[in-house]
């Protein structure tokens, strides 16, 4: 008697769900493309927003752009939740590291009291821009449309929540955990003329409606501004003058907001190639807001860096919103 063993496949009825089907076809899919495509509710609501009754559940007309399909803004990360708090313990767990290294080895003490002064008044304040910001993100994930960007705008919202609670840790491994430093800090965010630009900027652009044109103030024109002066130029100051061990504890927000830029350099480039009208909207946006973000910020530059600080960033915002295709000669066009 022989036993002979055979294999055989056995193909599947269907490779996916059907809405994914629809739009990628029949092959098999991404846990992110299952989990961001196509899912957010669009027909039959049962009411209104109470706070809003023009408009309807899921509006696509919270923002002035116009896109044909919502979906097209994929995130290059392909951030779902699972792989998006997987990243982020990844950074979180070095941060920690990094703050438990400095207290441990009691560097705190190396650093001189000018430098000491300088951190707690021109960048423990910096928590409240970043409070503001987790609110700039709220919006895009409150009244955007299409999961892929709602859904990667709350993970960004936690992001900025989470760079707030560093920046207040930076202050509490200065003072030795007494808390001592976030009470001037936050005087100087209150009355310091340093300040006041920024904060009327934060109070003022919590009233805006347009969700995109928040998404653009603050990923592609405060961050800029933030990425060149606060995380470029004043970390090289810290160098120069002895504290190069704080750059340990702001490595989070260096990885957090090149993380970020990566999803919504993507976001701004696809909604400026939609059409011509998105592209000199954008345009329109960005010159409204440079001008007003640099007057912002030009206070803080002064004090704390070069004078020639504030038009260096702005430079490397020109240069940099140009390569997403968002250009100031679109608006001298219009």
């Amino acid at each position: 008697m022989s036993l002979e063993i055979k294999t055989s496949s056995i193909e599947p009825i269907r490779q996916s769900y059907a809405y994914i089907e629809r739009r990628f076809g029949n092959k098999p899919a991404t846990r992110y493309q299952e989990v961001s495509f196509d899912i957010q509710a669009e027909t039959n609501f049962h009411y209104r927003p109470l706070w809003k009754p023009e408009k309807t559940l899921n509006d696509k007309t919270h923002t002035a752009i116009v896109m044909q399909d919502w979906y097209a803004f994929k995130d290059p990360r392909q951030f779902y939740y699972g792989t998006y708090v997987q990243h982020r313990a990844r950074l979180q767990d070095t941060a920690e590291a990094n703050f438990n290294f400095f207290e441990k080895r009691q560097l705190a003490v190396h650093i001189s009291d000018e430098v000491r002064t300088k951190v707690i008044s021109l960048f423990i304040p910096f928590r409240h821009l970043e409070q503001i910001a987790n609110l700039h993100m709220m919006s895009g994930s409150a009244y955007g449309y299409g999961t892929v960007l709602t859904q990667a705008c709350i993970y960004a919202a936690m992001d900025r929540l989470g760079m707030a609670q560093y920046i207040s840790r930076v202050g509490l491994a200065l003072d030795g955990g007494t808390g001592e430093s976030l009470a001037p800090a936050k005087q100087a965010w209150m009355q310091d003329p340093v300040w006041q630009g920024l904060r009327k900027l934060c109070e003022q652009s919590l009233t805006e409606q347009d969700y995109f044109k928040l998404f653009l103030l603050q990923n592609l024109v405060i961050d800029s501004f933030m990425t060149e002066l606060v995380y470029t130029q004043f970390d090289q100051w810290l160098a120069d003058h002895q504290a190069r061990d704080l750059a340990m504890l702001t490595e989070f927000m260096h990885e957090a907001l090149t993380d970020l830029r990566k999803w919504s350099d993507s976001v701004l480039k696809t909604a400026a190639a939609e059409s011509i009208e998105n592209k000199r909207l954008l345009s329109q946006w960005l010159a409204e807001y440079l001008t007003e973000v640099k007057a912002a910020f030009t206070p803080w530059a002064e004090k704390a860096l070069a004078s020639d600080a504030i038009d260096i960033a702005e430079q490397k915002l020109l240069e940099h919103s140009k390569k997403i295709g968002i250009d100031l000669e679109q608006v001298a066009q219009a």
